[in-house]
């Protein structure tokens, strides 16, 4: 399977009336908006030449692979292709050249990104081959039900403040709420997901800013595995994994009462807690400023209609576009200019008590650090998350057995 079934078919070809046409192919993983929230529709409206055909492989971990299998062929690939945060270190450190440099391409402004975005898509000799599109500031979600009935504040303010400034006191936060918690339900969903929400608040997680691997004993590996065990020994968590059915089902049974929300995390939240969560849920500013999830477009240096591809992924990622995309798909722009638009600034939820989302996750991406990012982010990350602290979490094994665990999976993995 090709990441983009037919794309050499794909081209410069006549409509009904003999006019040359330009069909832009864009390559995805998940979903991104764009096709949704109308964008492909207004660009071809405002270009009556070009057609945009999308083609999407649900799941990165399938997606990239065979972008690496392409890159190195040459071939089969769209004409924009999207690049995973955990991925693109890699991408631009061993096979930028692989890409068109954005940073000079017509209406790019290196100052409309977060400095800290525009830095991940970058290679050693200074050439951009992503533009950044969104980015994944950490809130907390939480069922003011529940907290109501286990005796916690359930004013957004009040809740942000049980636990600002550390993910230590998020805990003692659960302690209190398992103290009164209602019959059947736990403070958060799983201790990979608090992982997950920790360790990307750290600048240096896996590897330090010059490259060198940080995964065996760097602090922010060991705080936020040793938070995240901690939560699963005293029985805070659901013991779930997330994105799997159990836990798509925990949200329609309200079986806890907390998970660490990035923005993308609204719509899945909403759709699997369904119209009884409506007015139930909602977001609180998190412990600490950290960025999960995020991705970047780019162009391929072997696509086949290169020029009209960076036009189009420019135009896509300019701040008003991400603006839109934000009004009406959540992802929060990597662009700070769309901060200051209404359809950022004003944002309300009204499925999660008309929380004022704009102003949460926007505080929250201002104060990110600048995130170092090595050649192996994901497979390190899946190690922790996939493999040890489901040893810790579900078998009940030892935070010593489940670490071993999870180095001998990057020790496989990694090749240093």
């Amino acid at each position: 399977m090709s990441l983009l079934d037919g794309c050499a078919k794909d081209g410069d070809d006549g409509d009904s009336r003999g006019a040359r046409r330009t069909t832009i192919t864009v390559g995805t993983f998940g979903v991104f908006g764009y096709k949704q929230a109308g964008l492909y529709t207004e660009y071809e409206r405002l270009h009556p030449g070009v057609t945009i055909k999308e083609s999407v492989i649900d799941r990165n971990e399938a997606y990239y692979p065979q972008l690496l299998t392409h890159l190195a062929a040459g071939s089969g690939l769209a004409d924009i292709q999207a690049m995973e945060v955990a991925n693109v270190h890699e991408l631009a450190t061993a096979r930028g050249d692989l890409f068109e440099d954005l940073s000079r391409a017509k209406g790019v402004h290196r100052g409309d990104w977060l400095s800290w975005k525009w830095a991940q898509a970058t290679t050693p000799d200074g050439r951009t081959i992503g533009l950044g599109t969104d980015i994944g500031p950490i809130a907390v979600c939480y069922r003011k039900d529940l907290f109501q009935r286990a005796g916690l504040p359930t004013d957004r303010e009040a809740v942000g403040r049980l636990w600002a400034g550390d993910w230590r006191r998020y805990l003692e936060a659960g302690r209190a709420y398992r103290r009164r918690a209602p019959a059947g339900t736990v403070f958060t969903d799983s201790a990979a997901g608090l992982y997950n929400a920790a360790v990307h608040g750290y600048p240096e997680r896996y590897y330090d800013r010059e490259g060198r691997p940080r995964y065996r004993n760097g602090p922010a590996v060991r705080a936020s595995w040793d938070l995240a065990t901690r939560a699963a020994r005293d029985g805070l968590t659901a013991r779930l994994k997330q994105f799997e059915k159990p836990w798509d089902q925990a949200y329609a049974n309200g079986r806890f009462a907390t998970v660490a929300c990035p923005p993308w995390m609204l719509g899945y939240i909403k759709e699997k807690s369904g119209p009884a969560g409506r007015g139930q849920w909602d977001v609180a500013a998190a412990p600490r400023p950290a960025n999960w999830g995020g991705s970047f477009i780019g162009v391929p240096r072997a696509a086949r209609h290169r020029a009209a591809a960076i036009e189009l992924a420019v135009w896509l990622t300019a701040p008003a576009q991400q603006a839109k995309l934000f009004e009406r798909q959540a992802g929060i722009p990597s662009t700070p200019a769309s901060y200051a638009m209404p359809e950022v600034r004003d944002a309300r939820n009204p499925y999660f008590g008309d929380a004022p989302i704009g102003r949460i996750f926007t505080e929250a991406a201002r104060h990110v650090p600048t995130l170092f990012f090595g050649p192996r982010e994901q497979q390190i990350g899946l190690a922790f998350t996939e493999v040890g602290i489901p040893q810790v979490e579900q078998q009940g094994r030892s935070p010593r057995d489940g670490w071993r665990a999870a180095q001998r999976e990057i020790e496989n993995a990694v090749d240093e």
